[in-house]
Protein backbone atom coordinates (compact mmCIF):
# COMPACT_ATOMS: atom_id res chain seq x y z
CA UNK A 1 0.00 0.00 0.00
CA UNK A 2 1.70 3.39 -0.76
CA UNK A 3 1.85 5.95 1.81
CA UNK A 4 -1.35 8.21 1.80
CA UNK A 5 -0.35 12.13 1.79
CA UNK A 6 -1.48 13.98 4.99
CA UNK A 7 -5.09 14.28 6.30
CA UNK A 8 -6.15 18.23 4.61
CA UNK A 9 -6.93 20.98 6.94
CA UNK A 10 -10.46 21.20 5.94
CA UNK A 11 -10.57 18.77 8.38
CA UNK A 12 -9.59 21.14 10.75
CA UNK A 13 -8.34 18.63 13.32
CA UNK A 14 -5.41 19.15 15.63
CA UNK A 15 -3.01 16.71 17.37
CA UNK A 16 -1.60 17.01 20.93
CA UNK A 17 0.40 14.60 22.40
CA UNK A 18 1.20 14.38 26.28
CA UNK A 19 3.92 12.36 27.97
CA UNK A 20 2.77 10.52 31.13
CA UNK A 21 4.54 8.10 33.78
CA UNK A 22 7.51 5.91 33.35
CA UNK A 23 6.74 5.86 29.71
CA UNK A 24 4.34 7.93 27.71
CA UNK A 25 0.70 9.68 27.73
CA UNK A 26 -0.45 10.70 24.53
CA UNK A 27 -3.39 12.74 24.03
CA UNK A 28 -4.25 13.73 20.32
CA UNK A 29 -6.86 16.13 19.22
CA UNK A 30 -8.75 17.63 16.32
CA UNK A 31 -10.84 19.99 15.16
CA UNK A 32 -14.59 18.72 14.36
CA UNK A 33 -18.10 20.00 15.15
CA UNK A 34 -18.99 19.50 19.30
CA UNK A 35 -21.12 16.46 19.37
CA UNK A 36 -22.16 14.11 22.32
CA UNK A 37 -19.52 11.30 23.99
CA UNK A 38 -17.60 9.81 22.24
CA UNK A 39 -16.39 6.16 22.17
CA UNK A 40 -13.22 3.88 22.44
CA UNK A 41 -13.49 0.79 20.19
CA UNK A 42 -12.65 -2.93 20.60
CA UNK A 43 -9.73 -4.62 20.56
CA UNK A 44 -9.69 -7.03 17.02
CA UNK A 45 -7.11 -9.28 15.85
CA UNK A 46 -6.97 -9.93 12.21
CA UNK A 47 -4.56 -12.04 9.74
CA UNK A 48 -2.50 -9.45 8.21
CA UNK A 49 -0.03 -9.34 4.80
CA UNK A 50 3.17 -7.41 5.32
CA UNK A 51 5.79 -6.58 2.59
CA UNK A 52 9.08 -5.75 3.97
CA UNK A 53 11.30 -3.00 1.97
CA UNK A 54 12.96 -4.82 -0.65
CA UNK A 55 16.63 -3.56 0.73
CA UNK A 56 15.38 -5.85 3.90
CA UNK A 57 16.38 -8.59 1.57
CA UNK A 58 13.00 -10.99 3.35
CA UNK A 59 10.06 -12.49 2.69
CA UNK A 60 6.52 -11.16 2.87
CA UNK A 61 5.63 -11.62 6.98
CA UNK A 62 1.79 -13.32 7.19
CA UNK A 63 1.17 -12.12 10.94
CA UNK A 64 -1.81 -11.57 13.34
CA UNK A 65 -2.46 -7.37 13.91
CA UNK A 66 -4.14 -6.07 17.28
CA UNK A 67 -5.98 -2.95 16.62
CA UNK A 68 -8.98 -1.07 17.61
CA UNK A 69 -11.06 1.62 15.94
CA UNK A 70 -12.24 4.64 18.28
CA UNK A 71 -14.80 7.74 17.23
CA UNK A 72 -15.23 11.18 19.08
CA UNK A 73 -19.00 10.91 18.42
CA UNK A 74 -20.86 7.75 18.53
CA UNK A 75 -23.89 8.90 18.21
CA UNK A 76 -23.74 11.51 14.81
CA UNK A 77 -26.55 13.01 13.00
CA UNK A 78 -26.47 12.88 9.47
CA UNK A 79 -24.05 15.76 8.01
CA UNK A 80 -21.86 15.64 11.04
CA UNK A 81 -18.36 15.05 10.94
CA UNK A 82 -17.15 12.42 12.72
CA UNK A 83 -13.50 11.69 14.20
CA UNK A 84 -11.83 8.21 13.27
CA UNK A 85 -8.68 6.91 15.17
CA UNK A 86 -7.10 3.69 14.30
CA UNK A 87 -4.41 2.72 17.02
CA UNK A 88 -2.55 -0.44 15.35
CA UNK A 89 -1.62 -2.04 19.41
CA UNK A 90 0.64 -4.81 17.81
CA UNK A 91 1.59 -4.90 14.05
CA UNK A 92 2.29 -7.90 12.61
CA UNK A 93 5.66 -6.63 11.11
CA UNK A 94 8.32 -5.65 12.92
CA UNK A 95 11.70 -3.83 11.72
CA UNK A 96 13.07 -5.44 8.93
CA UNK A 97 17.01 -4.38 9.56
CA UNK A 98 19.51 -5.19 12.26
CA UNK A 99 19.52 -1.63 12.05
CA UNK A 100 18.55 0.15 15.07
CA UNK A 101 16.11 2.93 13.95
CA UNK A 102 15.95 6.17 16.30
CA UNK A 103 12.61 7.78 17.25
CA UNK A 104 10.36 9.76 15.18
CA UNK A 105 11.22 8.65 11.84
CA UNK A 106 7.81 6.22 11.39
CA UNK A 107 5.39 7.95 9.82
CA UNK A 108 2.18 5.32 9.42
CA UNK A 109 -0.79 5.94 7.54
CA UNK A 110 -4.32 3.72 6.67
CA UNK A 111 -7.84 3.45 5.94
CA UNK A 112 -10.59 2.33 8.67
CA UNK A 113 -13.68 0.38 6.26
CA UNK A 114 -16.84 2.12 6.93
CA UNK A 115 -19.63 -1.00 7.10
CA UNK A 116 -23.87 -1.61 7.43
CA UNK A 117 -25.51 1.96 6.76
CA UNK A 118 -22.40 3.84 4.94
CA UNK A 119 -19.54 2.26 3.08
CA UNK A 120 -16.82 3.22 2.07
CA UNK A 121 -13.00 3.86 3.59
CA UNK A 122 -11.66 6.79 5.74
CA UNK A 123 -8.81 7.42 4.91
CA UNK A 124 -6.18 8.53 8.22
CA UNK A 125 -3.06 9.56 9.06
CA UNK A 126 -0.16 9.45 12.20
CA UNK A 127 2.49 12.12 13.21
CA UNK A 128 5.70 11.37 12.48
CA UNK A 129 6.41 10.20 15.97
CA UNK A 130 8.01 6.62 17.84
CA UNK A 131 10.16 5.61 20.44
CA UNK A 132 13.33 4.21 19.37
CA UNK A 133 12.93 0.85 17.54
CA UNK A 134 16.16 -1.54 18.15
CA UNK A 135 17.21 -4.24 15.34
CA UNK A 136 14.83 -6.49 14.24
CA UNK A 137 12.17 -5.45 17.15
CA UNK A 138 8.54 -5.35 16.83
CA UNK A 139 7.55 -1.95 15.79
CA UNK A 140 5.32 0.02 18.57
CA UNK A 141 1.83 0.76 19.15
CA UNK A 142 0.86 3.90 16.77
CA UNK A 143 -2.25 5.75 15.86
CA UNK A 144 -3.74 7.61 13.03
CA UNK A 145 -6.79 9.53 12.88
CA UNK A 146 -8.98 10.96 10.05
CA UNK A 147 -12.49 12.37 9.23
CA UNK A 148 -15.78 10.79 7.57
CA UNK A 149 -19.26 12.65 6.98
CA UNK A 150 -22.00 10.80 7.92
CA UNK A 151 -24.70 10.72 4.76
CA UNK A 152 -27.13 8.09 6.18
CA UNK A 153 -28.91 7.03 9.05
CA UNK A 154 -28.32 3.58 11.01
CA UNK A 155 -26.05 1.88 12.44
CA UNK A 156 -22.44 1.97 10.49
CA UNK A 157 -19.66 0.13 11.61
CA UNK A 158 -15.61 0.91 11.23
CA UNK A 159 -13.07 -2.05 10.88
CA UNK A 160 -9.41 -1.72 10.92
CA UNK A 161 -8.30 -1.63 7.69
CA UNK A 162 -5.18 -1.79 5.45
CA UNK A 163 -1.79 0.29 6.76
CA UNK A 164 1.65 1.22 5.47
CA UNK A 165 4.78 2.05 8.02
CA UNK A 166 6.87 4.55 6.37
CA UNK A 167 10.42 5.36 7.80
CA UNK A 168 12.91 7.86 7.27
CA UNK A 169 15.76 6.96 8.01
CA UNK A 170 19.12 6.89 5.46
CA UNK A 171 16.24 5.60 3.00
CA UNK A 172 12.73 6.04 2.47
CA UNK A 173 11.34 2.87 3.01
CA UNK A 174 7.28 1.31 3.22
CA UNK A 175 6.11 -1.47 4.66
CA UNK A 176 2.33 -2.10 3.42
CA UNK A 177 0.28 -4.19 5.28
CA UNK A 178 -2.45 -5.60 3.94
CA UNK A 179 -6.01 -7.46 5.39
CA UNK A 180 -5.62 -11.19 4.60
CA UNK A 181 -9.37 -11.43 4.26
CA UNK A 182 -11.37 -8.16 4.37
CA UNK A 183 -13.01 -6.90 5.96
CA UNK A 184 -11.10 -7.07 9.52
CA UNK A 185 -13.56 -7.62 12.48
CA UNK A 186 -15.77 -4.54 13.57
CA UNK A 187 -14.06 -2.68 16.50
CA UNK A 188 -16.46 0.22 16.12
CA UNK A 189 -20.35 0.91 15.89
CA UNK A 190 -21.87 4.62 15.63
CA UNK A 191 -25.71 4.77 15.48
CA UNK A 192 -26.61 7.76 13.01
CA UNK A 193 -29.86 9.34 13.19
CA UNK A 194 -31.40 11.83 10.44
CA UNK A 195 -30.66 15.44 11.72
CA UNK A 196 -31.29 19.05 10.16
CA UNK A 197 -31.55 19.08 6.54
CA UNK A 198 -28.93 20.95 5.40
CA UNK A 199 -29.11 24.22 4.11
CA UNK A 200 -28.58 24.50 0.38
CA UNK A 201 -30.00 27.33 -0.27
CA UNK A 202 -28.13 29.49 -3.13
CA UNK A 203 -28.36 32.45 -5.29
CA UNK A 204 -26.38 34.35 -7.66
CA UNK A 205 -26.75 37.11 -9.75
CA UNK A 206 -27.10 39.27 -12.91
CA UNK A 207 -24.36 41.58 -12.60
CA UNK A 208 -21.58 42.05 -9.43
CA UNK A 209 -22.02 45.59 -9.42
CA UNK A 210 -24.39 48.87 -10.98
CA UNK A 211 -25.01 52.41 -10.71
CA UNK A 212 -27.01 53.51 -8.01
CA UNK A 213 -30.86 52.99 -8.47
CA UNK A 214 -29.92 50.42 -11.02
CA UNK A 215 -31.82 46.73 -11.22
CA UNK A 216 -30.31 43.66 -10.53
CA UNK A 217 -31.36 40.02 -11.34
CA UNK A 218 -31.43 37.25 -8.49
CA UNK A 219 -31.37 34.01 -9.43
CA UNK A 220 -32.00 31.61 -6.47
CA UNK A 221 -32.44 27.32 -6.53
CA UNK A 222 -33.46 24.74 -3.20
CA UNK A 223 -36.02 27.55 -2.20
CA UNK A 224 -38.86 26.32 -0.61
CA UNK A 225 -41.59 25.82 -3.24
CA UNK A 226 -44.24 28.28 -2.88
CA UNK A 227 -42.21 30.30 -0.59
CA UNK A 228 -42.09 34.18 -0.44
CA UNK A 229 -38.60 35.17 -1.07
CA UNK A 230 -37.35 38.44 0.30
CA UNK A 231 -34.26 39.97 -1.36
CA UNK A 232 -32.04 42.58 0.32
CA UNK A 233 -29.33 44.76 0.03
CA UNK A 234 -26.35 44.23 2.77
CA UNK A 235 -24.14 47.30 3.85
CA UNK A 236 -21.73 44.62 5.92
CA UNK A 237 -23.61 43.06 8.49
CA UNK A 238 -26.42 45.49 8.12
CA UNK A 239 -29.44 45.08 6.00
CA UNK A 240 -30.23 48.30 4.02
CA UNK A 241 -33.45 49.62 2.91
CA UNK A 242 -33.10 48.17 -0.73
CA UNK A 243 -35.50 45.30 -0.61
CA UNK A 244 -38.28 43.12 -2.98
CA UNK A 245 -39.53 40.29 -2.71
CA UNK A 246 -40.01 37.07 -5.26
CA UNK A 247 -41.90 33.74 -5.36
CA UNK A 248 -40.02 30.36 -5.81
CA UNK A 249 -41.39 27.54 -7.77
CA UNK A 250 -42.44 24.05 -7.48
CA UNK A 251 -39.02 23.55 -7.72
CA UNK A 252 -37.49 26.22 -5.49
CA UNK A 253 -36.39 28.23 -8.09
CA UNK A 254 -37.13 31.47 -8.30
CA UNK A 255 -35.65 34.77 -10.38
CA UNK A 256 -36.48 38.29 -8.89
CA UNK A 257 -35.13 41.95 -9.64
CA UNK A 258 -33.96 44.40 -6.78
CA UNK A 259 -33.52 48.25 -7.56
CA UNK A 260 -30.07 49.12 -5.49
CA UNK A 261 -30.15 52.72 -4.16
CA UNK A 262 -27.78 52.37 -1.14
CA UNK A 263 -24.18 53.07 -1.96
CA UNK A 264 -22.98 51.38 1.19
CA UNK A 265 -24.35 48.13 -0.09
CA UNK A 266 -21.40 45.55 -0.36
CA UNK A 267 -23.80 42.38 -0.97
CA UNK A 268 -27.25 40.88 -1.86
CA UNK A 269 -29.42 38.55 0.25
CA UNK A 270 -32.44 36.23 -0.10
CA UNK A 271 -34.39 34.89 2.87
CA UNK A 272 -37.62 33.07 3.29
CA UNK A 273 -39.50 34.73 6.52
CA UNK A 274 -39.75 38.22 7.84
CA UNK A 275 -36.32 38.48 9.03
CA UNK A 276 -32.72 37.17 7.88
CA UNK A 277 -31.57 34.03 8.99
CA UNK A 278 -28.76 32.04 7.75
CA UNK A 279 -30.39 28.83 8.06
CA UNK A 280 -33.16 29.74 5.55
CA UNK A 281 -31.59 32.28 3.50
CA UNK A 282 -28.89 32.74 1.04
CA UNK A 283 -26.15 34.99 0.38
CA UNK A 284 -24.42 37.82 0.69
CA UNK A 285 -23.52 37.50 -2.61
CA UNK A 286 -21.05 40.30 -3.43
CA UNK A 287 -22.63 43.51 -5.10
CA UNK A 288 -20.90 46.93 -5.54
CA UNK A 289 -22.47 50.21 -6.02
CA UNK A 290 -20.91 52.31 -9.07
CA UNK A 291 -19.76 55.84 -7.74
CA UNK A 292 -20.15 57.85 -10.10
CA UNK A 293 -20.44 61.33 -8.42
CA UNK A 294 -18.36 64.07 -10.44
CA UNK A 295 -14.78 64.85 -9.56
CA UNK A 296 -14.48 68.54 -8.58
CA UNK A 297 -12.09 70.43 -11.06
CA UNK A 298 -8.34 69.58 -9.70
CA UNK A 299 -9.51 66.73 -7.99
CA UNK A 300 -8.89 62.73 -8.27
CA UNK A 301 -10.92 59.93 -6.96
CA UNK A 302 -9.86 57.56 -5.08
CA UNK A 303 -11.78 53.63 -4.65
CA UNK A 304 -10.42 50.97 -2.81
CA UNK A 305 -12.09 47.22 -1.50
CA UNK A 306 -12.33 45.94 1.17
CA UNK A 307 -12.50 41.94 1.07
CA UNK A 308 -14.29 39.67 3.36
CA UNK A 309 -11.91 36.83 4.66
CA UNK A 310 -12.51 33.40 7.03
CA UNK A 311 -12.39 32.02 10.42
CA UNK A 312 -9.23 30.10 10.85
CA UNK A 313 -7.60 28.99 13.47
CA UNK A 314 -4.04 27.40 14.29
CA UNK A 315 -2.04 26.26 16.72
CA UNK A 316 1.86 26.66 18.37
CA UNK A 317 3.04 23.14 17.60
CA UNK A 318 1.88 19.80 18.34
CA UNK A 319 2.87 18.41 21.46
CA UNK A 320 2.21 18.65 25.09
CA UNK A 321 4.18 17.09 27.79
CA UNK A 322 2.19 16.38 30.72
CA UNK A 323 4.09 15.89 33.95
CA UNK A 324 5.15 12.84 35.15
CA UNK A 325 3.00 10.99 38.18
CA UNK A 326 4.03 7.80 40.57
CA UNK A 327 2.57 4.53 40.67
CA UNK A 328 0.88 4.23 43.92
CA UNK A 329 0.59 7.74 44.47
CA UNK A 330 -1.28 9.35 41.04
CA UNK A 331 -2.35 13.02 41.51
CA UNK A 332 -1.94 15.56 38.91
CA UNK A 333 -0.15 15.29 35.65
CA UNK A 334 -0.19 19.19 34.42
CA UNK A 335 0.75 20.91 31.28
CA UNK A 336 -0.47 23.66 29.06
CA UNK A 337 -2.64 23.40 25.78
CA UNK A 338 -0.76 24.94 22.59
CA UNK A 339 -1.49 28.39 22.13
CA UNK A 340 -4.44 28.61 19.75
CA UNK A 341 -4.81 31.60 17.05
CA UNK A 342 -7.83 32.11 16.05
CA UNK A 343 -8.40 34.94 13.19
CA UNK A 344 -11.94 36.09 12.50
CA UNK A 345 -11.94 37.81 9.15
CA UNK A 346 -14.89 37.63 7.99
CA UNK A 347 -15.77 41.23 8.72
CA UNK A 348 -19.75 40.05 9.61
CA UNK A 349 -22.66 39.91 12.41
CA UNK A 350 -21.08 36.61 13.91
CA UNK A 351 -19.32 36.01 16.29
CA UNK A 352 -16.95 32.62 17.04
CA UNK A 353 -17.58 29.39 19.73
CA UNK A 354 -14.19 27.74 20.27
CA UNK A 355 -15.11 24.19 22.08
CA UNK A 356 -13.22 21.48 23.11
CA UNK A 357 -14.20 17.28 24.28
CA UNK A 358 -12.09 14.61 25.15
CA UNK A 359 -11.96 11.12 25.60
CA UNK A 360 -11.18 8.01 28.03
CA UNK A 361 -7.34 7.81 27.67
CA UNK A 362 -6.76 4.01 27.26
CA UNK A 363 -3.53 1.75 28.29
CA UNK A 364 -2.25 -1.40 28.88
CA UNK A 365 -5.62 -3.03 30.19
CA UNK A 366 -6.52 0.17 31.95
CA UNK A 367 -7.97 3.50 31.37
CA UNK A 368 -7.80 6.83 32.43
CA UNK A 369 -12.05 8.69 32.25
CA UNK A 370 -12.11 11.41 30.57
CA UNK A 371 -14.11 13.30 33.52
CA UNK A 372 -10.53 13.64 34.93
CA UNK A 373 -8.96 16.10 32.60
CA UNK A 374 -9.69 19.81 33.67
CA UNK A 375 -8.86 22.73 32.30
CA UNK A 376 -8.35 26.77 33.13
CA UNK A 377 -8.94 28.42 29.65
CA UNK A 378 -7.50 32.02 28.97
CA UNK A 379 -7.70 34.38 26.01
CA UNK A 380 -6.45 37.12 24.49
CA UNK A 381 -7.75 39.37 22.05
CA UNK A 382 -5.13 41.77 19.87
CA UNK A 383 -5.77 45.61 20.46
CA UNK A 384 -7.87 47.30 17.47
CA UNK A 385 -9.96 43.70 16.86
CA UNK A 386 -13.91 44.55 16.75
CA UNK A 387 -14.36 42.10 19.47
CA UNK A 388 -13.34 41.05 22.59
CA UNK A 389 -12.70 37.20 23.84
CA UNK A 390 -13.70 35.75 26.25
CA UNK A 391 -12.64 32.74 27.86
CA UNK A 392 -14.38 29.61 29.00
CA UNK A 393 -14.80 28.39 32.43
CA UNK A 394 -12.79 26.53 34.46
CA UNK A 395 -13.26 22.71 34.91
CA UNK A 396 -13.70 19.66 33.63
CA UNK A 397 -13.65 19.05 30.51
CA UNK A 398 -14.90 15.26 29.04
CA UNK A 399 -16.64 13.77 26.95
CA UNK A 400 -19.20 15.88 27.10
CA UNK A 401 -16.91 19.12 25.98
CA UNK A 402 -16.71 22.55 27.61
CA UNK A 403 -16.47 25.93 26.04
CA UNK A 404 -13.04 27.21 25.92
CA UNK A 405 -13.47 30.61 24.27
CA UNK A 406 -15.73 32.81 22.45
CA UNK A 407 -16.99 36.00 21.22
CA UNK A 408 -20.36 38.04 21.14
CA UNK A 409 -22.37 38.45 17.51
CA UNK A 410 -22.75 41.99 17.18
CA UNK A 411 -23.26 44.75 14.45
CA UNK A 412 -19.60 44.22 13.28
CA UNK A 413 -17.09 41.61 14.58
CA UNK A 414 -13.76 40.23 13.78
CA UNK A 415 -10.29 40.18 15.43
CA UNK A 416 -7.16 38.29 16.00
CA UNK A 417 -7.41 36.01 19.94
CA UNK A 418 -4.59 33.69 20.94
CA UNK A 419 -6.34 30.95 23.57
CA UNK A 420 -4.73 29.06 25.72
CA UNK A 421 -5.62 26.66 28.90
CA UNK A 422 -3.79 25.05 31.88
CA UNK A 423 -4.33 21.22 31.75
CA UNK A 424 -4.63 18.63 34.85
CA UNK A 425 -5.37 15.48 34.40
CA UNK A 426 -6.10 13.69 38.16
CA UNK A 427 -4.87 9.91 37.54
CA UNK A 428 -5.64 7.35 39.91
CA UNK A 429 -3.21 6.05 42.39
CA UNK A 430 -2.45 2.75 40.74
CA UNK A 431 -3.05 3.14 37.49
CA UNK A 432 -0.96 0.74 35.62
CA UNK A 433 2.15 2.19 34.70
CA UNK A 434 2.27 2.42 30.47
CA UNK A 435 1.45 4.35 27.67
CA UNK A 436 -1.99 6.25 27.86
CA UNK A 437 -3.85 7.39 24.55
CA UNK A 438 -6.60 9.85 24.30
CA UNK A 439 -8.43 12.12 21.63
CA UNK A 440 -8.77 15.96 22.47
CA UNK A 441 -11.31 17.57 19.84
CA UNK A 442 -11.36 21.07 19.40
CA UNK A 443 -14.34 22.61 17.46
CA UNK A 444 -14.26 26.50 16.04
CA UNK A 445 -17.72 26.76 14.73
Amino acid sequence: MASTPPRSRRSRRWRWASLFGATALAVTAGGALAHPAGAAGTNVDFATHCIPPAVAGIPPIDGTTTASVSVDNASPKVGDTVTVTYTVVTAAASNPTDLALPADIMTPTGKVTLGGAQSGDVTVAGPKKNPPVPGKAAFPSFSMTGTFTVTRAGQITLSPGDYNIHTSYILELDTPCTVTTPPAPVSQTVTATDGTPANTRAISLGSASGDSGASVTVNGTNFTPGATVTLAGRAGGNQTADTATATADAHGSFSGSLVVKDRTTTGIVAYEGGAWSADTGAGPAAYVVNDNSPVPPGSQKLTTTVKAGTLSMSQAGDSVALSAVDFGKGGASTGALRTVTVKDFRGGPAGWSLTGKVTDLTGPGAKIDAGRLSWTPACATRPGSPSTCKAGSAGSLGTSGATLAQTSDGALTGGEFTVDAGLSLDVPAFTPPGAYSGVLTLTLT
